[in-house]
């Protein structure tokens, strides 16, 4: 008959392990902070109080090698466990311990004195106690070779640490009321060479941090200095854009507002004209101060623009307002369509032409004419503006482009002109024609721009 299972054990299932409370998880999270917090109390009171440092780590030598001194290597019964008061605890082992351990205390002042005048006691109290058993006086120049070693470089603690590692074994093999083979004599080679080693660990690991930390910090000061460099960049930058904006479409107001205030009694028409083209004039600055501003307020936003629209895409519609404005311009432009051109290539093409025209507008005295003409070569995009003004303006505008400010005006639309150009790693020639008037020519680079405009 099989035997029939109980209810409670069929309907039993395993438990879920439940997860740690967050509770428990708080306070696991606090008491780590709590151990950070106590060792980084440590190291400063460590770091700020080294000499008391030294002077327990001296007391706790000294009461290790008097231990040393009077317990036995084996207990009762042949056990292998130590047995305390097996041996007298003499004068000359407490004067020679007291003297090396006292020496700890300046260890790190005078590492190497330290290191020679616990090796001179050591082998002192292994010459004066040859016929009994040795106190490990030897501890203290073990802790005098691991200062030495982790204060100087690696091939410095090489030597010290051979010379004094052959130098104390030979005397305990020499010294010593043992075969020269005893344990005691390998423990003081095995203790001093370790000792060697440990202290070149403990500076390489130092260095290392000291290291790590060092460029660290350069590269703090290095991204700080890259921030300010791209802020001064930035602010060039929205600069010339204001200053290509506002300065064109105001100086084309002016003239029209000119114009329509000395023919408004006279051709109450033609000042019709000339008050609808400043309105037009004053809507496209807005317009493109709105865009510019524009890109300032989304520098967050992903899907913004990055650079202004305006390009050679849109030079017909920039030559009619300076024509509508009574300035002649002739247009050149290269036959056909004409592959897209670097998005940086054609801003800074156009703000070339805009800038050049603005100051034919305003330098080149009445009845002036000017040319445009725009080359593209398969490495090159060149763009010429050229006028025939005679005006004093002229002469003015050609000193600004030598590097003179002209009279009247800050001089800032040439020099962001050669700032744009330059960026770009194109050239500017600007000053008078022989047969009068003034010439601008930039010639930009189109390899390794970026593409995104058109012609």
């Amino acid at each position: 008959m099989t035997p029939l299972r109980a209810p409670a054990a069929a309907g039993r299932c395993p438990r879920p392990a439940t997860a740690p409370s967050p509770g428990a998880s708080r306070r696991d999270g606090d008491k780590a902070d709590g151990d950070a917090t106590r060792v980084a109390r440590l190291r400063q009171w460590h770091r700020h109080h080294r000499l008391a440092f030294d002077a327990a780590v001296a007391v706790v030598a000294f009461v290790a090698i008097l231990c040393g001194a009077v317990a036995g290597p084996h207990g009762a019964h042949g056990t292998h466990l130590p047995r305390f008061a097996a041996r007298e605890l003499t004068v000359t082992t407490v004067v020679l311990a007291a003297l090396a351990c006292g020496a700890l205390v300046l260890r790190r002042r005078l590492p190497r004195t330290v290191l020679a005048v616990t090796g001179a006691l050591t082998i002192v109290e292994l010459v004066a106690q040859s016929n009994a058993p040795r106190a490990p006086v030897a501890g203290a120049a073990v802790i005098a070779l691991f200062t030495v070693a982790s204060h100087t470089d690696r091939p410095t603690t090489w030597r010290i640490g051979a010379l004094t590692c052959v130098v104390l074994t030979a005397a305990a093999m020499f010294f010593g009321h043992r075969a020269w083979y005893a344990q005691e004599n390998l423990a003081i080679f095995a203790w001093t060479g370790m000792a060697a080693a440990a202290g070149d660990a403990v500076r390489s690991r130092r260095a290392y941090v000291d290291a790590i930390r060092e460029r660290a910090e350069r590269a703090e000061r290095t991204r700080e200095e890259e921030a300010r460099r791209q802020v001064a960049e930035e602010r060039l930058r929205i600069a010339r854009e204001l200053h290509d904006v506002v300065a064109h479409h105001i100086a084309l107001v002016n003239v029209q507002a000119g114009v329509a205030s000395h023919v408004m009694d006279n051709r109450p028409d033609q000042a019709k004209q000339a008050l609808a083209h400043v309105r037009e004039a004053s809507r496209s600055a807005l317009e493109e101060l709105r865009a510019t501003v524009g890109l300032l307020r989304q520098s967050d936003d992903p899907k913004a623009p990055t650079e202004p629209a305006p390009g050679l895409g849109v030079l017909d519609q920039l030559v009619d307002g300076f024509v509508r404005a009574g300035l002649p311009v002739a247009l050149e432009l290269p036959p056909g369509p004409q592959p897209a051109l670097p998005a940086s290539v054609d801003l800074t093409a156009y703000r070339v032409v805009q800038e050049a025209l603005t100051n034919v507008h305003k330098h080149a005295g009445d009845g002036a004419r000017a040319a445009v003409r725009i080359v593209r070569t398969e490495g090159a995009l060149t763009v010429t503006v050229q006028d025939d003004g005679r005006g004093a303006g002229a002469h003015a505008a050609g000193a600004a482009g030598e590097g003179a400010v002209p009279e009247g005006g800050g001089g800032h639309g040439l020099i962001g002109m050669r700032e744009r150009v330059q960026a770009l790693r194109g050239t500017v020639v600007t000053g008078p024609r022989a047969a009068g008037g003034f010439q601008v020519r930039v010639t930009l680079p189109l390899g390794g721009a970026r593409t995104g405009g058109t012609t």
